[in-house]
């Protein structure tokens, strides 16, 4: 009878240990699916936030150029803008339509490797032999064929960068930027020049070239 007992209560003890084995388990379980989902919410909240404040200045400097080129005598459909806040390594060349306020596309572009000086913030010049990427508006001028093959002359509007025809600054396409986003990688750089993907130029000069006016670029950060 004793030794009944005995496996009796050894039965409870085991059933009470494997309990409680499994509710810690389950525990930490839980736990650790809470921070994982905890840090993912927050992760997907800051790629939203981020992908939203580049939206409002996509949009805010669209609404500026809209009317620029109405009063200026541009093209009313199409212009181009280079969000330079964003990393190299991300898409910040962006094609948009004026009439449907909708990026229509976006490719990697480079900044000029006297604006890297290794710190946080880039550094932007309207000097000659700065090698810097120059801030403003600029005209999309004739194509022409150059050292890079197809080219397209640019003239600054602002005082930023007013010396961009006199440095040669021009939009034009090089192999060593990729056709799609590299990020966390940073791209090469230029001597100033937003250069970007030869796949991309292809794309974008089909819309200079069919615009019966002149089209605006405008580089910000």
């Amino acid at each position: 009878m004793s030794n009944v007992r005995y496996r009796i209560r050894f039965v409870f003890l085991l059933i009470f240990i494997f309990s409680g084995l499994i509710s810690t388990g389950f525990y930490f379980w839980k736990n650790n699916q809470i921070k994982s989902a905890t840090h993912n919410n927050r992760n997907a909240f800051k790629r939203e936030a981020n992908s939203y404040n580049v939206s409002i200045k996509i949009n805010n400097h669209a609404a500026g150029l809209k009317k620029y080129a109405m009063d200026n005598g541009f093209s009313a459909n199409y212009c181009m803008m280079v969000d330079m806040h964003i990393a190299s390594g991300k898409p910040r060349f962006f094609l948009y339509d004026l009439q449907q306020d909708t990026v229509l596309l976006s490719g990697l572009v480079t900044h000029g490797s006297g604006s890297d000086r290794g710190l946080d913030d880039l550094f932007f010049s309207n000097q000659p032999n700065s090698n810097c990427t120059s801030l403003g508006k600029y005209r999309i001028g004739k194509s022409y064929y150059g050292k890079f093959g197809l080219a397209y002359k640019l003239n600054g509007l602002d005082n930023t960068n007013s010396a961009a025809f006199k440095r040669f600054v021009v939009l034009h396409a090089h192999e060593c930027v990729p056709a799609a986003a590299v990020y966390p990688q940073e791209i090469c750089q230029s001597w100033g020049c937003p250069t970007v993907a030869p796949v991309f130029l292809s794309t974008i000069s089909k819309y200079i070239d069919q615009s019966p006016k002149p089209i605006l670029l405008e580089i910000y950060y």
